[in-house]
């Protein structure tokens, strides 16, 4: 346990060391701010034409249903803060193995008492905690949204569970594309990469089946992710981010075994 635990704090030391971490956190809380407030602009803008005369204006009691702050300003922000995500998250995860490896101190990490199982859990653990303190800023715009627009707590906590968890799973693929490249810019395109075709195969469907385009949806990111922001929290959606997170600690730590049958 203390040497996992000094792994840990040698891995915080190593991502706040360098400044791809903070414009990975700039960046997303800037977008949020800046999509957040051109969408709440227009918004307004869209207030204050059915308020005049000349568009048969209503009172501020009386509101037309279809404009509302969720559809205008806050499903707008998530869409593409779920999109943001992807490009962001493998700024921080490219250099988590590959960096290791190019540097040779993976092998540094093998000779201690450390097993592989365990150096890949830490690793995980930290930039899992690195991605919710990211979700945590990025959602400041967002939550201010539901309160105002009186969407309640349960669904400002849904949309904060959804986003944490599909850059979790970001995170996760962005750690199993890092344990297998060679180096960090092939870590962080092909984490774009496997992200974006994991997105969303809406575009897909006209050419397979029926079965194949159920089972494609299934594994889509971007409908996993759709629910929570509606306010649903499915238990099946939970299970599928957190099937994720299994299925790469276990690529990942295949990689070393990959590796030592190499050498």
């Amino acid at each position: 346990m203390t040497a996992f635990l000094a792994l840990v704090r040698k891995e915080l030391n190593s991502l706040f060391a360098v400044p791809t971490a903070y414009v990975a956190l700039t960046m997303v809380a800037l977008v949020t701010a800046l999509i957040f407030f051109d969408h709440l602009r227009i918004y307004n803008q869209v207030l204050f034409l059915y308020a005049t005369t000349t568009m048969g204006g209503f009172s501020s009691g009386e509101i037309p249903d279809y404009i509302n702050l969720w559809d205008t300003v806050f499903a707008p922000v998530m869409e593409t803060l779920g999109l943001t995500l992807i490009g962001a998250i493998p700024l921080v995860t490219m250099r988590v193995f590959a960096e290791e490896r190019s540097r040779g101190t993976d092998e540094l990490l093998m000779a201690t008492s450390l097993t592989p199982t365990t150096i890949v859990v830490a690793k995980f653990a930290v930039t899992f905690l690195f991605v919710t303190l990211m979700m945590a800023m990025s959602f400041v715009y967002p939550a201010t949204a539901i309160q105002r627009g009186g969407l309640g707590l349960w669904h400002l906590t849904s949309v904060f569970v959804g986003l944490t968890l599909h850059a979790i799973a970001l995170a996760s693929i962005g750690l199993v594309c890092s344990a297998f490249a060679s180096t960090q810019l092939v870590a962080a395109v092909s984490a774009w990469a496997v992200a974006f075709v994991f997105w969303d195969f809406a575009w897909i469907h006209p050419f397979v089946s029926e079965g194949v385009a159920g089972f494609l949806d299934l594994i889509s990111l971007h409908l996993r992710y759709g629910s929570f922001a509606e306010g649903i929290v499915s238990l099946a959606n939970v299970v599928f981010f957190l099937g994720v997170v299994l299925v790469a600690l276990a690529i990942a730590r295949f990689s070393f075994d990959l590796r030592r049958v190499g050498a």
